[in-house]
């Protein structure tokens, strides 16, 4: 069934508004950085080809508005998603503590079959700034990836093209693996059907 020789991968950027998402994906992208910030209205996919070891996939990677007045748009852009990159700001406490909130909303509205094996890749922006304005360490975000699930973090300049590319290796082929299991899954329930008699179903314990 799923002749296609390419897999096309879906992935979905989110985070506070101002936080470098636009950034991220242009510079991945396109190898560009623009200082001129303009807020992403509703969202905003492009693509990318690429070979992950001998597998030909498009990478579509969704770049989501911050703002509040558009999340309600979040379930039609969520929906589909084969992984989800959650960034914050180095500099900004609040881009931060919303990082398990994204998380949250993105599972709810993405509405994922198995939410504790979804993959979901974590990206401290703006590591470019000096020192002095930094508020998150790398090490207290490691600690809130390893409670959120041990999820991989990343550390990346978007603007000096940091960890830019190693960031994005490590979500297609996190995408690529739930892109897979997914279709596994597909065609082994359609190739077997399931059923239990409910002779077993009452237990006396």
């Amino acid at each position: 069934m799923s002749s296609r020789k390419k897999t096309i991968l879906k992935v979905i950027i989110l985070g506070d508004s101002g936080v470098g998402k636009t950034s991220l994906m242009q510079q991945f992208i396109n190898g560009k950085f623009s200082n001129q910030y303009k807020a992403t209205i509703g969202a905003d996919f492009l693509p990318k080809d690429l070979a992950i070891d001998d597998k030909q996939v498009t990478m579509q990677i969704w770049d989501t508005a911050g703002q509040e007045r558009f999340q309600s748009l979040g379930v039609a852009f969520y929906r589909g998603s084969d992984c989800c990159v959650l960034v914050y700001d180095v500099t900004n406490t609040k881009s931060f503590e919303s990082i398990s909130s994204w998380k949250d909303e993105f599972l709810v509205q993405a509405n994922v079959k198995d939410p504790d094996n979804f993959p979901f890749v974590v990206i401290g922006n703006k590591i470019d700034v000096e020192e002095n304005k930094r508020l998150i360490s790398g090490k207290k975000a490691q600690a809130l990836c390893a409670q959120l699930g041990n999820l991989p973090y990343f550390e990346t300049s978007a603007k000096e093209a940091v960890n830019v590319e190693q960031a994005f290796d490590v979500v297609a082929r996190n995408a690529l693996q739930q892109e897979e299991s997914l279709e596994f899954a597909d065609d082994y329930t359609d190739a077997v059907n399931i059923h239990v008699d409910g002779d077993n179903g009452s237990c006396a314990c």
